[in-house]
């Protein structure tokens, strides 16, 4: 009986192996499988232009804020090598090395989750300070990550749709932002509220009328039409496309790290808050893209990545990098999650570090047409989050963890209601103050362990 099993085991895994290495338009839909090149690109290039800005932005803002100030040629360096940096990462996570990467088309790029404290640290202490304590806390997450599989087990469901429905909830007012015309002094001007409507209108109208796996390149369909009406109403400039030359590697430890206790203490507690976050994304793009519950080991690789991954950054100059949401939104939106397509698009950005021009054009899409594009997006995180938390099963416990963390972690960090933590001291409001997703996860996890099993 024992051998009848096997050999049908066998006969499966020999099946599955074929079908893999078979190319085919349809493994778009499948974690495994080669797809045609000429298809695997364009879905590739959505996510990477997708996250591309918000990849770019967290460094400017960090750099602006250094002491001594960093000049606008070294910032052009660290721009073109967070471009390596998140095409690398990717690669990682989406084909690991050890345990390090998760298997999953998670797309990796520069955080926002750490420019307040990083500006903070730069300001006081120089960007080298920076880097040191980036590189430092990547190790200690990365390792954390590895140690993950024992905590894990700690960190309920309900807790982690929690966290999935703060990070939907955190972006809300992210692509407003860019549909307004991000911040510039122009922002809620007709030009970019157009420009942001029309590109909103054209995903809307692809997904409506074009059929088969074309309907998963809406936004890619509502980016290249947003720029090009962008183009022609005077709002791109191409004037900086071709500086910096043709071809230049990435430059290697443009910064000699330097160490300084208080700063890595006060990173390492937001890499804390960073895993969080990816525990949230990586649930999120599990349940929404595969339709299965998210592994030890998946969480696991996932972290693990985020931690190494930000060490490698420091090397470059660069600030952590970890999962992107927007593409977690962009899979839950199109259903494509073939790691081979994905690659392609984390192999332009690897391309991008090593040819200037490339990620220079992508650096001029208006941040209006991005913001037409990604709303939608962000609205499809949060309803995953609400799918979780209804296989959770809607009881008084459960409802009163999501409802309590949900209501103070969103209530407590909206801008104008930001000052509640004037009485804090200033690591807790640089953690707490504007951090939805981690005042989420600790009342969430705080609830999950005082509240009893049966509140019925």
């Amino acid at each position: 009986m024992m051998e009848k099993l096997n050999s049908e085991t066998e006969k499966k895994s020999v099946s599955t192996d074929n079908e893999n290495k078979s190319v085919s338009v349809d493994n778009i839909y499948k974690l495994d499988g080669r797809v045609p090149v000429t298809t695997a690109i364009p879905y590739g290039l959505q996510h990477v232009l997708a996250m591309f800005v918000a990849n770019l932005a967290p460094i400017s803002i960090i750099a602006a804020s250094a002491k001594p100030e960093i000049s606008q040629y070294v910032l052009g360096m660290l721009i073109q090598n967070a471009m390596f940096v998140a095409g690398i990462a990717t690669l990682i996570q989406l084909y690991p090395i050890w345990r390090i990467g998760s298997r999953l088309p998670i797309v990796m790029g520069v955080s926002f989750t750490f420019a307040t404290i990083l500006c903070t640290v730069a300001a006081n202490y120089g960007y080298p300070t920076v880097i040191g304590a980036v590189l430092v806390g990547g190790l200690f997450e990365g390792t954390l990550g590895l140690l993950v599989k024992r905590i894990a087990k700690y960190i309920k469901p309900i807790v982690s749709a929690s966290v999935v429905c703060s990070i939907g909830l955190s972006l809300f007012s992210v692509g407003m932002r860019s549909f307004g015309g991000g911040y510039s002094t122009d922002f809620g001007s007709p030009k970019n509220l157009i420009v942001g409507t029309i590109a909103l209108s054209v995903c809307i109208i692809w997904m409506v009328f074009v059929k088969g796996k074309g309907k998963g390149l809406s936004v890619l369909a509502g980016l290249l039409v947003g720029y090009i009406v962008a183009f022609f109403m005077g709002m791109v400039d191409l004037s900086s496309v071709f500086t910096g030359g043709i071809i230049s590697f990435p430059h290697f430890l443009i910064f000699k790290p330097a160490f300084n206790l208080g700063a890595i203490l006060s990173v390492c507690v937001i890499f804390l808050v960073s895993a969080a976050e990816t525990i949230g994304d990586t649930s999120a793009m599990v349940a929404g893209g595969l339709n299965r519950d998210v592994t030890e080991s998946e969480i696991s690789g996932s972290i693990a990545v985020d931690g190494y991954a930000s060490t490698f950054s420091s090397l470059f100059g660069c600030p952590p990098v970890t999962s992107f949401s927007q593409n977690v939104g962009l899979i839950a939106m199109t259903g494509v999650v073939n790691r081979f397509t994905i690659m392609t698009g984390a192999l332009i950005l690897v391309l991008a570090g090593f040819i200037p021009p490339i990620g220079n054009f992508f650096a001029t899409m208006p941040q209006a047409v991005l913001g037409g594009c990604t709303i939608m997006m962000f609205g499809q995180i949060l309803l995953s989050g609400m799918q979780m938390i209804s296989k959770c099963g809607f009881t008084k416990r459960n409802v009163t963890i999501a409802a309590l963390s949900l209501g103070i972690g969103v209530g407590a960090t909206t801008t104008s209601e930001s000052e509640i933590w004037h009485i804090f001291p200033q690591i807790v409001k640089d953690i707490f103050g504007a951090n939805v997703v981690a005042v989420v996860f600790v009342i969430a996890m705080i609830l999950s362990y005082i509240l009893p099993e049966n509140m019925e």
